[in-house]
Parts: structure tokens; sequence; C-alpha cells
């Protein structure tokens, strides 16, 4: 597989390298979840009419990620690959498809006739999932994420949903996205014209848009830094979000601490890596650009108050909607004409918006932490209707809440023993069943 990745990319052609890099040979993949549910496609396999072993896999994006984790721990030269096919069927707004599978990706279409169609649009493990493959290739092979960083073989899916604007998201946040069936169409001819790379986001030329990894591993932090509600978490609002059956359950006025943890050992992760990189700047697509200054330029003019002890209900308003209008202004660019260009990116700034935004972060969840030591896993949003005001309701104690927090890197050795130590004292654990 080294060889391979190698003689791709000496080819000089970023299609080639591309695929070269998504390339695995999976005879089977684990296909998630209960066959009787009605969304849940099945076909296993594994060998072709001749009887010869085939390659394959498919499944949905959470299981497929979820199972390759545990495959890399003993196929770790694959991981550039994982990380890759990962990345590349991420789209431009920081999203992901439904479905995975060796012949490409795979998305719901609105059916009348089909109620389990048009199930949602996913940002489904952006994070974390991404986050723990990220973190295996840089234990294995230290040197390959600053070597990816800048070179432009990855590509954005082109899935024809829509996220609503800012204004409509905040009129009903249970109903935030569209489908664009003009789009949908659009890609369909591409796919008959020239297979699964028709379901790429493409440029003016009518070719697969390539960017590097670094605006790859942007993008889904801005995305959710851009729904950054102080002292809560990140901000639920796109019908199918991140982690956790929570979640799902939870989206529209829910709030993630769960995700908010994860954001910071992501963004940990990233600003420690960007110090090992010898370019000063990296060119990303001119609108993650404008994106990235606006978003930056929250966190440094609303600095003191994200740092501080106390918010109030309009200060917190005052943040989200700069945030979210500034994700909103950017997505209305990206679906009205795609991207423009690119430009340099200092990765000064991008290291300053990390730190800048991890002294946030910080902040927020250890707002959460409850008066008997355990933290909030997720809270509701009440709008004032009168007013520019954002108010908190904090849900029961979850465990995914405190393995996030464990998980996130804030605590040290004695706090992380005394949350552990709370967790036996709790209402979660089950002395009769040993478990929790």
């Amino acid at each position: 597989v080294d060889a391979l990745r190698a003689a791709v990319m000496d080819t000089g052609d970023p299609d080639l390298a591309r695929l070269g890099h998504e390339y695995l040979p999976l005879y089977f993949g684990r296909r998630h979840g209960d066959p009787s549910r009605p969304w849940n496609r099945f076909e296993i396999r594994v060998r072709d009419l001749d009887g010869r072993p085939l390659l394959h896999h498919e499944g949905n994006w959470r299981d497929i990620f979820q199972n390759w984790e545990a495959l890399a721990m003993s196929f770790p030269a694959f991981l550039r690959n994982m990380v890759a096919t990962f990345v590349n069927a991420s789209t431009a707004d920081g999203f992901n498809p439904y479905r995975l599978t060796r012949d490409g990706i795979d998305w719901e279409v609105p059916d009348p006739e089909d109620p389990w169609s048009n199930i949602g649009y996913w940002g489904d493990h952006q994070i974390v999932y991404l986050l723990r493959l990220l973190e295996a290739l840089d234990a294995h092979d230290p040197g390959a994420i600053p070597g990816l960083m800048a070179a432009d073989i990855f590509s954005y899916a082109d899935v024809p949903y829509r996220i609503k604007p800012y204004a409509a998201i905040l009129a009903d946040a249970s109903d935030t996205i569209d489908f664009d069936a003009e789009r949908a169409a659009a890609v369909d001819r591409r796919v008959a014209a020239r297979g699964s790379d028709g379901k790429l986001l493409v440029d003016t030329g009518g070719e697969v848009l390539h960017v590097n990894l670094l605006e790859k591993l942007l993008v889904p932090a801005l995305a959710k830094l851009s729904n950054l509600v102080p002292d809560a978490g990140i901000w639920m609002n796109t019908q199918r979000p991140e982690w956790n059956d929570a979640n799902n359950a939870l989206a529209g006025g829910g709030v993630s601490v769960v995700t908010l943890c994860y954001l910071r050992r992501y963004l940990d992760f990233l600003a420690r890596r960007l110090t090992t990189i010898e370019a000063e700047e990296l060119p990303v697509s001119c609108e993650v650009a404008d994106w990235f200054g606006r978003v930056a330029a929250v966190f440094e003019t609303e600095q003191a108050i994200l740092a501080g002890p106390d918010r109030d209900g309009q200060q917190r308003r005052r943040i989200m909607d700069a945030l979210g209008e500034a994700f909103s202004d950017y997505r209305a660019t990206l679906y009205a004409r795609g991207f423009s260009g690119r430009r340099g990116l200092p990765l000064e700034r991008v290291t300053a918006l990390c730190r800048t935004a991890l002294v946030a972060i910080d902040r927020s969840i250890a707002t959460n932490r409850r008066e008997d030591g355990l933290y909030h896993a997720y809270n509701l949003l009440n709008f004032d209707p009168e007013g520019a005001s954002v108010s908190l309701a904090r849900l029961p104690e979850m465990l995914e809440g405190q393995v996030a927090v464990l998980s996130s890197g804030l605590l040290d050795a004695d706090a992380a023993l005394a949350l552990r130590d709370q967790l036996f004292a709790s209402d979660l654990h089950d002395a009769g069943l040993r478990s929790f």
C-alpha cells in the first residue's frame, strides 16, 4: 500500500492520487443494526458469480468508521486510506452522506411513497471518529499528517441537501434542511457520464474539485464552532448531529456537551500538528478563508466574555448570532455559486483560532460541572420571544457526558480520578449489575 500511494503521487494526477489513497481491499464490511428496520438496506456479497472472493463493503456512515477504527489496529498501514476515504466523502458545509460503499457514497432521496425516506442530513461523527483515525495515523506514522496537509488530492461530496439560513433555523430548529431536486438531477447526470466521481463537488470546468487536507480538517471544525452556544455546548440543529442516540433524539433544540468535549480534543490535536509544518501558509478555498476570518473575529472580539466566569442570556445570544450568521452566509455563497478560487491562509492564524477557541470551550465545559461533580451531557435552548436572549435548561446526567469529559483532555489526573469515583457513587451506577 505504501508503494501504491507513492506511485499514484508520482503521476501528478490528482484524481489518480485521490483514488489510490482511498483504496481499501475489503472483502466484507459489517452492516449496522437490525435488518427489520425499514430504512436499513442490506446486501452482503463475498464472492462473484464464478465463486471468486469479491472486494465489497457497504454500510451506514457511523458503522463504517466505527469498525474501521478497530480494523486499523490490525492494519495500520491503511490508516491514511481510511482518513482519505472519510474526508473525501464529507461535504463543503461540514456534514456527510448517509451511506458509504465500495462504489462510493449514497444519500437519502425524498419519496412520497416511503415514510422512511429523507431521514435527514448528517453531521455524524464528523469530529470524534475522524479525530480517532487521525490520532491513530499520527501515532503510527508521525510524518503522515504534516505531509498531507498541502496535498491537493482530497474532494467534497456533493450531497443535494441545503441547510436553511440562520434566521430560518432560529424560527424552527427542527426543520432545517431542504432537498435540492435540481442539484440532485445534475449529480445524476454526472454519475451517468462518469460513474461514482459524479457525486463529488466539481470546479468551474466540471472536473472534480481538489483541496488539501488542511481545508478538509478546517471545515468540520468551523461548522461546529459556528454552532457553539456558550455555557451549553454545540447546537444540534441539522436533524442528525454527531454522536449517540441521545443526540439524534435531541436534534433541534438540543445542545451537546459531548460534541463540545470532542471538539476540544480535535482542536488541540490540530493546533499541535500545525506546529510541525514548515510552510507559513497553505491555500484554501476563498469562501472557506472568509468563513474562517469571520469565526476567528468573533472569538477575538468576544474573548473576554467567552473566557470569563459569567455570561448573561443576551451576551450568549449575541455570540450565537454572530457565529450562526457567518456560517449561514458561507452556505448561501457555497450553494449559489460554489468555490471561486483559493488563497493562502497563514497557519499561525489557524493555530491562534484553535487556542482562542479552546479557552472558550474549556470555560463552557467547566460551566457544565454539576454540584455533585458529574457533568451535564445535554442542554436545551429557550429563546426569549420578546428579546435577543437565550437561556438554558439542563437535562439529567447521562453516562456519555462523563465519558466525553474524561476523553476531552481537559481534566488533570486528580480531577479525572475524582470524576471516576463520583460515577461509581452516582445513580448512573447499578451495583447489582456492576455496570452503568
